[in-house]
């Protein structure tokens, strides 16, 4: 059975994007075809060029229109073949463009249990808040900012001693194992949508992307 092929979207250094490749073996069922970003300095391009993944630089200033920027990097999915969109750090809201080209087809992760702490700078809105527990989230990108439905959660306790920094390195390291099963899920075509509730079918699912 053929792969799925995914394209990673990323503006930063890439962690996410990293544990997605890392997570990639013989036996499963996706695997990383393009990465593009809209910040040439972003580590995430290294980390492609590292694993032999084709990296490219989108900038949105060289379009005169948000729709003319995400036309060209859904041009460029397109011509890897990409069928699964991966946001991994992107810092611009998505558009029409990009979620029509891929109905139902690009996920986000997110350092917070969804609903709550939206946006950015969340691990910090939680401290603020005096949560007990935080986490991470994976969803299916809709119109809105971390709105659309739930794929996978995974909780992280906050500690006495938490600062943001420390809260969001154990949110990133459960980040980086939730991402690549919520790919392999949705490669293996056990996500079921209906309305904003995700069921996950029955059958197995390994760590591996």
């Amino acid at each position: 059975m053929s792969k799925m092929q995914v394209g990673v979207l990323a503006s930063g250094r890439g962690s996410n994007l990293q544990a997605l490749l890392d997570a990639q073996g013989p036996a499963g069922p996706a695997r990383v075809a393009a990465v593009i970003s809209d910040n040439p300095e972003a580590e995430a391009l290294d980390r492609a060029r590292s694993a032999q993944v084709p990296a490219h630089v989108v900038l949105r200033r060289d379009y005169a229109t948000r729709e003319a920027h995400e036309a060209a990097i859904v041009e460029l999915l397109q011509s890897h073949g990409v069928q699964l969109v991966a946001l991994a750090g992107y810092m611009r809201m998505t558009g029409s463009t990009l979620r029509d080209a891929f109905p139902w087809a690009v996920l986000n992760i997110h350092p917070s249990l969804l609903p709550a702490f939206p946006g950015l700078e969340a691990q910090g809105q939680a401290l603020r808040h005096g949560v007990k527990v935080s986490g991470c989230t994976v969803h299916f990108v809709d119109e809105g900012m971390d709105t659309g439905p739930i794929i996978l959660q995974e909780a992280v306790p906050v500690l006495e001693a938490d600062d943001v920094p420390a809260l969001a390195a154990r949110i990133l390291a459960a980040e980086h194992r939730l991402y690549p099963q919520a790919v392999a899920l949705f490669a293996q075509g056990r996500l079921k949508l209906e309305g904003r509730r995700v069921s996950i079918l029955p059958g197995e699912v390994g760590t591996h992307a």
